[in-house]
């Protein structure tokens, strides 16, 4: 690789992060997705790459074994560094753009029933939240279920809105009004309704989020929300450990990730209320397409239920 080309990903990917704070897991990620386009075309400068050379390189990584969804996530990458390069480089489209990626298969969400989804919350048979660390972590998990937030989205929320030393809140909580305001993807920011058991998790966890929070602290931890126990804004990492750590304790048999709590909410809303389009607007999706995929979690559990409950539905055993 040229040394222009790869000052030029390194600017754009410390953009990502710096102005539209990308994670740095995803930050990676596209560091390697144009490192392998590179590894296809060591010679060629990247500014000169055309839409012949996206196909070429996408086969290359397919016949590598490279999976639908990591293709598309690789073209995704591609797509959205040619957009933020082509007007400096004077490019009149963007190679990547009328390249479609391998069908992605869907497959269904995996969503806690709603006994599960209380026993978690409820930490079933196990004592109230004492700690800081627990009183955090209940209040991180009461809001992934309440407002079926992204675990990203969760991590970047703020305590209350700051603009400061070079630093501006994008998310943010509002005790008052029961709501989080949420910037999702593509920088699109939505007002999320926090339950009342979220709300009240919230309350208990300000109440002690000082013992975390480092005797300097810079702009970023001033503001966050949740705290790691080293004082820091917690990384999605630790969301994840603790919130399987927890499912374990109280017996549930099952891997719990924070996208289990949001596709538990988006389900159990949906079977509830029938309304897609709100539950597209809560969830953040800019597709409903993307919505639609809960009907079909709905409609098994329907099925399962008919199977089970309607006399007509068994089946005669074979003698």
């Amino acid at each position: 690789m040229s040394t222009e080309d790869a000052q030029r990903i390194e600017s754009w990917l410390d953009e990502l992060g710096a102005q539209q704070r990308y994670s740095p897991h995803t930050i990676a990620a596209y560091r390697r997705d144009l490192s392998a386009l590179r590894q296809c075309f060591p010679d060629q400068d990247l500014d000169a790459i055309s839409e012949a050379h996206i196909r070429q390189a996408l086969g290359r990584l397919h016949a590598q074994g490279h999976q639908p969804r990591s293709l598309a996530r690789t073209l995704s990458a591609w797509r959205a560094y040619f957009e933020w390069r082509a007007p400096a480089a004077g490019l009149t489209c963007n190679p990547a753009h009328g390249v479609r990626a391998p069908r992605i298969p869907r497959s269904l969400p995996k969503a806690l029933s709603v006994d599960q989804a209380q026993a978690l919350l409820d930490r079933s048979q196990l004592p109230p939240a004492d700690s800081p660390i627990e009183k955090r972590d209940m209040a991180m998990f009461e809001i992934l279920y309440s407002g079926g937030l992204r675990l990203s989205e969760l991590v970047g929320l703020d305590w209350q809105p700051l603009r400061e030393s070079g630093y501006a809140s994008h998310s943010w909580i509002q005790l008052d009004e029961q709501e989080a305001i949420v910037q999702g993807k593509g920088r699109k920011t939505r007002a999320v309704p926090l339950g009342r058991h979220a709300a009240q998790a919230i309350r208990d966890w300000l109440a002690v989020r000082s013992q975390l929070l480092p005797p300097e602290p810079d702009p970023d931890t001033r503001a966050a929300l949740f705290l790691g126990a080293r004082g820091r804004r917690v990384s999605p990492r630790v969301v994840q450990l603790q919130l399987q750590a927890l499912a374990q304790r109280v017996g549930l048999q099952l891997h719990v990730h924070p996208h289990s709590l949001r596709h538990s909410f988006a389900s159990h809303l949906l079977q509830s209320s029938q309304d897609l389009r709100a539950v597209q607007e809560l969830l953040g999706h800019a597709n409903i397409a993307t919505t639609q995929i809960y009907t079909r979690l709905d409609f098994q559990h329907l099925a399962a239920s008919y199977d089970q409950a309607h006399p007509r539905a068994r089946r005669k055993s074979k003698d």
